[in-house]
């Protein structure tokens, strides 16, 4: 023990960490380098003539609301170009959310449950808990970026600007490994340290967005996604962007290994509230207690939507700009209802986004069950007369609830930011919010998914958020990959009717509440039929 230092048995670690996630991390790395992979050959084979590209590019790709989404177009006659364009931002935030979950994953959370307490009792260094977590996340976003290299080149596109690509991509990886080590230091709580290091996330997306779509270049520099964005694969690269995102990985990695010197082992350098010595007279009830113990996620989930509907329904006006002085797509536009229709399309796909994201807030406020059952929380609250049924449908009250308003804060921010803008705030306001809550019972699917797992097969959780990451790659490239309807139809956000377009069919919620039931009384029979803990 007298020549250990702080990263003695790292190694051993790391491998352990590999052991454990050898399911999730191979599944990340595969489906973000083939999102990019599958973009470039469907960009290929739907755009085969560079005028094709460039009027892309210079249309649609042009209009404020969607680089604000997607990011500008550096190049729009090359196929690499405009794969950059249309899955770098995406891919960087999915490798950003693999790299938080990753590394909170193995140090935060194995210092909640005291197993990294026991790991420090054998012959193993202070730093090398959290050193083989971040180790197993870099080198995770390294494989990512090799196999977005082989990937493009292997179709003919120039090596410099797929190497670009993968270092872009797994160079914002490599930022968010650092956010979330230093996060790690901060909380308590592993959920705590995933939400602060998401949030880092979100704010990262809004300025490059707000940037990209005022075309103020400061705010675009001032976010991570914005420098993927600037390594300019396939448009003259700029390397010394990706030196730049491996420089401020290294100085955030530096400031966790300085931060965690200044605690104790399971504690965090952001000091926890102590609770008040007798419970509210209104916690008496297990639904009283889930919302006490959601309502912070809770509220955070709701601003976020809040500044995202703002964002949208600012930007929902631009969307004629891409009319600009191009007389062919001004006659389209005008036979298909003129801008007003362009801008309901964008509104309705982006309250389809918002969909999506409050399925996922859907799942993680269900699997919450899981996370106290761990914790051991759940013994004894199910040790009194609450029942197992109760107990599960509380936090399913909340998460149903909480995804229903959190689309309606976002509908409303959404529809009073378009409103104002066009001078008609109210009626736009009560549009938005009926689109929004549409998006509830796909929403709401996930939430069953994620409780039929819970009672059914808790030690497969996880698959309630690859679910989430499947429908959304679903929503996001089913067309351009030209899916068959079938596929297509997998997706729960599939049945959503577009309600700003077209009246309401009732039918297709009806089946998704139909099949949401189904799926919630499943999850909740098999969670009363089998023991706590298991698995």
């Amino acid at each position: 023990m007298n020549g250990m230092n702080g990263m003695t048995g790292t190694l051993t670690l790391v491998r352990l960490a590999l052991r454990r996630d050898r399911v999730l991390v191979p599944v990340w790395i595969v489906v973000i380098a083939g999102l990019i992979t599958v973009s470039a050959s469907a960009i290929a084979e739907l755009y085969p003539q560079a005028g094709q590209r460039i009027a892309l590019g210079v249309t649609i790709g042009a209009a404020p609301a969607l680089q604000a989404l997607t990011g500008p177009v550096f190049d729009a006659t090359s196929i690499g170009g405009l794969t950059a364009w249309r899955a770098t931002t995406i891919a960087a935030v999915l490798a950003a959310l693999m790299s938080t979950l990753v590394v909170t994953r193995h140090t935060r959370a194995e210092e909640e449950t005291g197993r990294a307490e026991l790991v420090g009792s054998c012959a193993v260094g202070r730093q090398a808990v959290p050193g083989a977590a971040v180790l197993v996340a870099a080198a995770a976003n390294v494989l990512i970026a090799l196999l977005v290299t082989v990937g493009l080149a292997g179709q003919g596109l120039p090596v410099a600007g797929a190497l670009a690509f993968g270092a872009a991509v797994g160079g914002t990886g490599w930022v968010f490994t650092g956010v979330a080590i230093v996060a790690a230091q901060l909380t308590t709580h592993a959920r705590t340290a995933n939400a602060l290091a998401c949030a880092v996330l979100g704010v990262a997306f809004l300025l490059r967005a707000l940037g990209d779509a005022a075309k103020v270049e400061a705010l675009a520099w001032s976010s991570p996604l914005g420098w993927a964005q600037r390594v300019r694969a396939f448009a003259g690269e700029r390397w010394w962007v990706v030196a730049l995102l491996a420089v401020t990985a290294l100085a955030l990695v530096a400031a966790a290994a300085l931060l965690a010197r200044r605690r104790d082992l399971g504690a965090g350098l952001l000091p926890s509230r102590p609770g008040l010595p007798e419970a509210r007279p209104y916690l008496a009830g297990p639904l009283a207690l889930a919302w006490r113990l959601q309502r912070g996620g809770l509220l955070g989930w709701a601003i976020g939507f809040a500044v995202a509907g703002v964002l949208f329904g600012a930007l929902a006006h631009s969307m004629g700009d891409i009319v600009g002085d191009n007389p062919q797509l001004a006659a389209l536009l005008a036979q298909l209802g003129g801008t007003d229709a362009l801008t309901d399309a964008f509104l309705t796909a982006e309250l389809s986004m918002l969909g999506l994201v409050a399925g996922g807030y859907a799942v993680q406020a269900t699997l919450r069950l899981r996370d106290e059952e761990l914790a051991l929380r759940a013994g004894p609250v199910l040790a009194t007369a609450v029942t197992r049924r109760r107990w599960s449908l509380s936090h399913l009250g909340v998460a149903l609830g909480g995804s229903a308003l959190i689309l309606s804060v976002g509908g409303l921010a959404a529809g009073l930011a378009h409103g104002l803008r066009i001078g008609e705030p109210a009626a736009q306001a009560a549009r938005m919010l009926g689109a929004a809550l549409v998006q509830a019972p796909a929403a709401w699917t996930l939430a069953a998914i994620a409780m039929l797992l819970f009672g059914l097969l808790p030690r497969l959780t996880a698959l309630a958020w690859a679910a989430l990451l499947a429908f959304a790659l679903l929503a996001q490239l089913g067309e351009l990959l030209q899916l068959d309807d079938w596929v297509m139809n997998l997706s729960p956000f599939a049945h959503v009717p577009q309600t700003l377009s077209q009246p309401v069919d009732a039918g297709p919620l009806l089946g998704l509440g139909v099949v949401t039931a189904a799926l919630l009384a499943a999850g909740i029979t098999g969670f009363q039929r089998r023991d706590l803990q298991e698995g």
